[in-house]
């Protein structure tokens, strides 16, 4: 059944964001009861838990090509898995759940910025388009419908350690361009997820020492576990077989569903409400990625026609040249 549904990636397609959904509302829920650090930590070590025991060969068997790899790794880690989910965690203690996951729908657009400063890939026009667009929405939900409110904000407002946060994961998005492509992708996965343990540890510990800590109760276990089974493990196993076989354009336009998710959850089971200003701000969202990807598409047609028009026109070639060759032979 499991091998049956991996091998349809749309079945797939949009667990990721409901999973990642759903580790925004636990994070607004329990802002106050559960500590950003320690729910960091722990969510990797029950994700390294979890992943350990399948992949451990794979992981001795490319130690060389792993280590010889640190840097990407470490970068992965530390932007990815540890700074990604520590800021959004700082962030749900003032920002609705939300307003967060429409914040993280500006990640299909911050990736070809950090793509155009770190490696130089200059973005088309109209992807540049879609990004300002983007960002137009982006200040619409800061500013709650106000632009005058902008000039208000605070630097440690929570909605801009949300943006932080999607801008960690679009640097860890670009760091896997320099993936070890000889390891496999579930063992690159675990040593990342180990990288990000030791990375938080100390952050974790300072935590403790400080008296904050994890409460041993149902309501966290419960949350821990599935934080760290499914927004962690499965969630990045499902949306790397989606990339891998849809491809990144169509993934990450799935990202979006993360605000739908959110929105709907958030108004269940935490009572907030979706206001105007966010309506507007996810429609800018949605319309500068649309701008920015579709374009794509539509240039790939005349490419697509065009081998069907030669696919056709040989086949035509053909059928005259046999016809010729047999009234020739009559």
């Amino acid at each position: 059944m499991l091998d049956l549904v991996w091998r349809r990636p749309y079945v797939l397609l949009p667990l990721p964001p409901l999973f990642w959904a759903g580790n925004l509302v636990i994070g607004r829920a329990y802002a106050q009861e559960l500590p950003p650090f320690g729910l960091t930590f722990w969510r990797w070590v029950v994700a390294s838990a979890v992943l350990l025991p399948f992949v451990w060969r794979d992981l001795v068997a490319h130690r060389r090509t792993l280590l010889a790899h640190w840097p990407v790794i470490l970068g992965c880690g530390a932007s990815g898995f540890a700074g990604y989910p520590v800021l959004n965690y700082l962030g749900l203690h003032t920002t609705p759940a939300a307003t967060a996951a429409m914040l993280n729908s500006t990640l299909p657009l911050m990736v070809p910025l950090l793509a155009w400063a770190i490696a130089g890939e200059a973005p088309r026009p109209r992807v540049v388009a879609g990004i300002i667009l983007s960002f137009l929405g982006v200040g619409w939900i800061v500013g709650r419908g106000d632009p005058a409110t902008l000039a208000t904000l605070s630097i440690g407002g929570g909605e801009l350690l949300v943006l932080l946060a999607v801008g960690g994961f679009a640097l860890y998005s670009v760091l896997l361009r320099w993936r070890p492509r000889d390891v496999p992708p579930m063992a690159f996965l675990a040593a990342t997820t180990l990288a990000a343990c030791v990375l938080m540890a100390p952050f974790w510990i300072a935590e403790e020492a400080a008296g904050r800590s994890l409460p041993v109760e149902p309501y966290a276990i419960a949350s821990l576990l599935f934080i760290g089974i499914f927004s962690s493990l499965v969630a990045n196993a499902f949306w790397n077989r989606c990339v891998a076989t849809l491809g990144p354009a169509l993934t990450g336009a799935s990202f979006h569903l993360m605000a739908v998710y959110s929105s709907a959850l958030a108004f269940l089971l935490l009572g907030e409400p979706v206001r105007g200003f966010h309506l507007v701000g996810i429609g800018l969202i949605l319309l500068g990625f649309a701008i920015a990807v579709l374009p794509e598409r539509a240039s790939s047609r005349p490419r697509s026609h065009s081998r069907i028009s030669q696919v056709l026109t040989d086949c035509l070639s053909r059928l005259r040249e046999r016809s010729e060759t047999r009234s020739g032979s009559g």
